[in-house]
């Protein structure tokens, strides 16, 4: 069950982005000082530098994702 949550909203997530206009799949991936002044916007409050940081991440969640599941034939659920 949560593994067909996942899927279905790490799908809306990648189709979201790539129709958002990115020459790529994902954002790039931010800078030490851009994700430094993200972590320091978010600590204030601020949501849109939270929601930065998680679009610049998700090359990593997807990463990882597929390194979890590559050559798995039996997913659990």
């Amino acid at each position: 069950m949560w593994t067909a949550w996942l899927l279905l909203t790490l799908n809306g997530l990648f189709f979201t982005l790539r129709l958002a206009g990115n020459t790529g799949s994902f954002p790039r991936a931010l800078t030490r000082e851009e994700e430094q002044d993200c972590l320091e916007r978010m600590a204030q409050g601020d949501t849109d530098a939270r929601d930065e940081l998680i679009e610049h991440n998700l090359r990593l969640v997807a990463h990882i994702v597929k390194k979890g599941y590559s050559g798995r034939r039996n997913f659990p659920g």
